[in-house]
């Protein structure tokens, strides 16, 4: 290992460290409240922004620590093995990198130093649509250009989580039809809205209501007009600049569900070896030694994987199967992890207080988001194994 590589570790390992010391501050019970009333947990990203760690991926010219992924990765991974959740946040990591690759310069300066110091949050990321899911090409959000100084956008976004609590939002809207492109993949264009600015003026945000505190949202535009300058690199290029940040955001999702998967694991067996049952801890029955082993066999594996797709995307090598293979074999570790807790604690995996029924209704979020098992698998037969394309 060279001298850079060994530094790196160094400080990949005091960040771990920090963070794992942050968390500390927001015990279960912070969790539980925020759950039950479906409450953002702002002291949380605050405090989170403030020491910096939500900046990691910003270089320093605009005042963050131009540190490579695996920086932001091992952050979201300390946060979930804590047993805290970032959710809350997690997308201003990969939502950013966009600005950044793609961005004016008038754009980065703006923008890049406030994202930093917290100043502003971008957190909204406004792709899905009721209509079409994931297949984002058949999205039907338009934005067109009027004059010279504006667009104006009209359609719906669904599932743009955390739009409540941002002060920007990466759209992605057709600014060419459908019909008149050459390729599906053309036409689409991105934009940097300002999210107060253009609330009640065109655009309105309607909460859904979900089985976890995720801050999602539904959000509808009707004659939005927003400036020209919003628009980020050039129009008709936004499908290219998405994919962009995808590798980005499905490993930095993986380490989320490693972090999910060992605060499980921990759980489980601190709880197997305390639970005494006809007078001998549980642990002691390999019913219950044998998940919980085989669990973190397959949670190291998934860690393997994710730390793979990290290299090849820090060295600029190409990693579109690492990055989708990390993120599926990672959530589901976690969700395997999270089934082993629950019947390790046996009913007593279903009282709040222990916080597992959270955890476990959190991980299995990263099993469908931000893209499904069955796309990745889908891809990889595809793409990877030359199989007939099947859908």
């Amino acid at each position: 290992m060279s001298d850079a590589s060994t530094e790196m570790q160094e400080v990949i390992g005091e960040i771990r460290r920090s963070v794992a010391a942050l968390c500390e501050n927001y015990p279960g019970e912070y969790w539980r409240e925020k759950d039950r009333d479906r409450e953002y947990p702002t002291e949380f990203v605050k405090a989170l922004t403030d020491a910096g760690f939500l900046a990691v991926l910003v270089p320093e010219e605009f005042g963050g620590s131009g540190l490579p992924i695996s920086a932001a990765a091992a952050v979201l991974e300390e946060i979930h093995k804590s047993g805290c959740n970032g959710g809350a946040c997690h997308a201003q990591m990969y939502i950013m990198g966009t600005v950044l690759r793609h961005g004016s310069e008038e754009q980065k300066k703006k923008f890049l130093p406030k994202i930093a110091s917290g100043e502003l949050r971008l957190q909204a990321f406004g792709v899905s649509e009721p209509s079409s899911g994931t297949d984002t090409l058949s999205l039907r959000t338009t934005a067109v250009k009027k004059g010279n100084d504006k667009y104006v956008v009209n359609g719906q976004k669904i599932w743009t989580s955390r739009a409540e609590h941002s002060d920007l939002m990466l759209l992605l809207a057709r600014t060419t039809p459908i019909e008149e492109v050459q390729k599906r993949t053309d036409g689409l264009s991105v934009f940097l809205i300002d999210m107060k600015e253009s609330l009640g003026k065109g655009m309105e945000i309607s909460p859904i209501r979900t089985m976890i505190n995720h801050s999602t949202t539904q959000i509808f535009f009707d004659e939005l007009e927003i400036p020209a300058d919003s628009l980020v690199g050039e129009e008709g290029k936004g499908f290219r600049y998405i994919l962009d940040g995808m590798n980005a955001e499905r490993i930095l999702i993986s380490h989320e569900s490693l972090g999910d998967a060992r605060w499980f694991l921990k759980k489980a067996v601190d709880y197997a070896n305390e639970r005494e049952v006809f007078g001998r801890p549980i642990g002691k029955n390999q019913g219950v030694q044998f998940p919980i082993a085989k669990a973190y066999a397959d949670t190291e594996a998934a860690a393997l994987m994710s730390q793979r797709a990290a290299e090849l995307f820090e060295s600029g090598e190409p990693c579109g199967a690492e990055s989708n293979m990390a993120k599926m074999l990672a959530a589901d570790a976690a969700w395997e992890a999270g089934d082993t807790c629950m019947q390790t604690f046996g009913g007593f995996a279903f009282a709040e207080e222990y916080d597992v029924e959270r955890k476990y209704r959190e991980a299995r979020l990263y099993r469908i988001a931000p893209i499904s098992t069955n796309l990745i698998l889908g891809y990889l037969a595809e793409h990877v194994l030359g199989l007939p394309r099947s859908y």
